[in-house]
């Protein structure tokens, strides 16, 4: 979700859940203890150098159960944070405690915000040899002549 409709949504509702990517509801006496940006400078393993920016919203739960923070307290705290995000309408992701601390990314059900799975990828698949596609073969079909490259000194090992 991008810092937009984030705010957008935020307009919209009436209370701030977030949802654990295993469906569970983060505790609603959660803080936010950070929001900012996250920069990431890096070389990738094709040595193209890359940047990657995405704003960083960090939830934390304490033992103050009285606590909530309502979607009007989390839009202030988006405005002040705002010069730090210059005018880049950017990913927003979360930060959160669990077995180690997580990142999320998030979307909106209409009525939770649902912390997402991110995932890790090579940036350089060209560069590393990784076929774009998985060759699927079905070994019941192979030909003796189709399954050379299986055998000793087949080179496909």
């Amino acid at each position: 979700m991008k810092l937009t409709q984030f705010i957008q949504t935020l307009q919209g509702i009436e209370q701030l859940t977030f949802v654990r990517p295993d469906g569970q509801q983060v505790p609603a006496h959660f803080h936010i203890t950070e929001a900012g940006l996250t920069t990431r400078h890096f070389i990738d393993c094709g040595g193209t150098i890359r940047t990657d920016k995405a704003i960083n919203l960090q939830i934390w739960v304490a033992g103050d159960t009285d606590h909530r923070l309502s979607p009007v307290k989390m839009k202030k705290i988006m405005d002040l944070a705002s010069p730090l995000f210059g005018q880049e309408d950017l990913d927003i992701e979360v930060e959160y405690q669990s077995e180690t601390i997580g990142r999320y990314g998030i979307d909106f059900d209409g009525e939770n915000f649902r912390m997402t799975t991110k995932e890790t990828d090579c940036l350089a698949k060209d560069h590393c040899g990784i076929p774009t596609d998985k060759l699927r073969v079905n070994l019941a079909v192979l030909t003796p002549e189709k399954s050379a490259c299986c055998t000793p000194g087949g080179g496909c090992c």
